[in-house]
């Protein structure tokens, strides 16, 4: 989407989309966002409600729907999730777990 948008404050952000979803009748996109680094991320989802209105603009003249669908912002967590992943197969007690496991596979490939 090309445009300059209206928010110093914005401007002052680098704001990462992770994912868009839109409902089944297209008229609400929902945009899961994070700042650059994860820091100020209520002020950038406070930034970009600000702007609803301005972005939606900018997005009704790139498509070619009959309806611009409303704007929502939700912060992403997708890399909190990875991250807390990480940290729990990292856990010695799980490590433990997954070698006994590979100890007790015989490898015949038999699940029973």
């Amino acid at each position: 989407m090309r445009g300059e948008v209206h928010n110093d404050a914005l401007g002052a952000m680098s704001i990462t989309v992770g994912e868009v979803r839109v409902s089944p009748d297209l008229r609400v996109a929902t945009a899961f966002v994070l700042p650059l680094g994860g820091d100020g991320a209520a002020e950038a989802l406070a930034a970009l409600n600000r702007s609803k209105g301005e972005l939606r603009h900018h997005v009704a003249k790139a498509m070619t729907l009959k309806f611009a669908p409303e704007l929502r912002f939700v912060l992403d967590e997708t890399f909190d999730r990875m991250d807390a992943t990480r940290r729990l197969l990292a856990d010695e007690r799980v490590q433990r777990d997954i070698a006994k496991r590979d100890d007790d596979d015989d490898g015949d490939g038999d699940l029973g």
